[in-house]
């Protein structure tokens, strides 16, 4: 694609990389078939090649965000999978993510929408109060038959349909509280290595029985487990709001407890059993590469960054210690398969240990969890939740698997089939105990 930016634009980092990655770009279109928004609504504008042309008219001509833009920019999901399609190598993911920053710098949303998101932004970063807005959101949902219902599907919600979305993604109940921050697991037997595990901010709320399967199998097979003191959310939540400075500082100080801990005692890895914050902790190499006080700290942090099953597979298990007949339905999540390009360790993991794999019809197309999205375009995630029920129905299975807790919520939401995450079953297999589901 050809760009017409000054030297002056060009002077600024995010604006050279926006130029490479627009350059790479050759209008293919092999993007739009696997596109969620584009196979839904068939709007040229919905598909990823639509976007990068709307962000470079943005951009080149340095025109502040129209509504129009920021329509069509907020209908995606950053669920990658264009950038795995796509034959020329455009970097989709860091183009949308300038586009977001510019968005909610210059661009004046409705009151109503700049409070939902500052919300948002505030609270589900911060275990606690997302704790407390759980417990609310539970006691209000009876109340949410009450709000009036769209008269149809809509790509443009109002305030009232997103606050319904809220209240029905709220769980029934809440399990206990995981361990804190500074707990360190030892290896049982020989100790072969030692890892920090992310403890996560919504998944550390809504379901703690993950880290702990994480550290019972990882402690099992000889590997210390610690959760770093002082670590704070991973910064995808504000940083997919746009809300780079926020996600920023949270990376910097993630880096600063993690380098710490390596230093003292060493790390092998940093493991992370929620794709979306992987995706974004590997990034943090390129988010802080103009910071001179962080950017080695942050290659470096971003390579030691490991999805678990990434780190599972390069350690040997235990050997099964059940042969399960129990058929289980793969999802890849979009962040684990697109945005890390990891692909087969989850299935040969569980097919190892003893479970019938199932891959699931149209695995690339994303369930419509995608961080906050389900709550800010709920009617959109509804059609991709129901398509992804459905093709995962074809597989009859017993149980559903995914390694994203947001994907997790978002699909136990229309069925009734268990949705666990891959490490469970992989502790279970290995001796620990049965899945369970609080």
């Amino acid at each position: 694609m050809k760009t017409e930016f000054s030297p002056a634009q060009l002077a600024n980092p995010d604006i050279a990389e926006a130029d490479k990655i627009l350059r790479a770009c050759v209008h293919c279109g092999f993007c739009t078939a696997t596109c969620p928004t584009y196979v839904l609504l068939g709007d040229e504008l919905d598909s990823p090649r639509g976007r990068i042309y709307l962000i470079k008219e943005m951009l080149e001509k340095d025109r502040p965000p129209t509504r129009e833009v920021v329509k069509h920019i907020d209908r995606c999901l950053s669920c990658l999978a264009c950038m795995t399609t796509c034959p020329s190598g455009v970097h989709y993911m860091h183009l949308v993510d300038q586009a977001r920053v510019r968005i909610e710098k210059e661009y004046a949303r409705p009151l109503t929408e700049r409070l939902l998101r500052s919300v948002l932004a505030w609270v589900l970063p911060r275990p606690g109060l997302f704790r407390l807005s759980m417990i609310l959101a539970r006691l209000a949902r009876p109340l949410a038959g009450l709000l009036p219902a769209p008269k149809a599907a809509t790509a443009s919600p109002n305030l009232l349909r997103r606050i319904k979305a809220m209240l029905a993604l709220a769980p029934g109940s809440l399990p206990a509280s995981g361990p804190a921050g500074g707990s360190v697991f030892p290896a049982l037997g020989n100790r072969r290595g030692r890892v920090a595990l992310l403890q996560g901010c919504a998944q550390q709320v809504l379901a703690p029985r993950i880290n702990q399967a994480a550290i019972n199998l990882l402690t099992r097979h000889g590997i210390e487990v610690v959760l770093v003191k002082d670590e704070q959310c991973c910064g995808a939540l504000t940083h997919h709001l746009g809300r780079d400075d926020d996600a920023l500082a949270r990376a910097r100080a993630n880096i600063a407890v993690w380098l710490k801990e390596a230093e003292g005692n060493g790390l092998d890895a940093i493991l992370v059993t929620a794709s979306g914050c992987g995706t974004v902790i590997k990034d943090y190499g390129f988010m802080l590469r103009e910071d001179r006080d962080f950017a080695a700290a942050a290659a470096r942090i971003s390579a030691l960054a490991k999805d678990i099953t990434e780190y599972l597979g390069s350690i040997e298990l235990q050997p099964a210690q059940q042969q399960s007949d129990l058929v289980i339905a793969y999802h890849s999540a979009c962040s684990l398969q697109h945005g890390q390009k990891i692909t087969h360790a989850p299935k040969e993991l569980l097919s190892k240990n003893g479970f019938v794999v199932k891959d699931v019809p149209e695995s690339h197309l994303c369930c419509g969890s995608a961080g906050t999205y389900n709550i800010l375009q709920p009617d959109i995630a509804n059609r991709l939740r129901d398509r992804k029920i459905a093709n995962i129905a074809k597989v009859k299975p017993d149980m559903i698997a995914a390694g994203n807790i947001g994907c997790m919520v978002q699909i136990a939401g229309g069925t009734s089939v268990p949705v666990v995450h891959t490490v469970e079953l992989l502790d279970w297999a290995t001796g620990g105990p049965r899945p369970g589901l609080n």
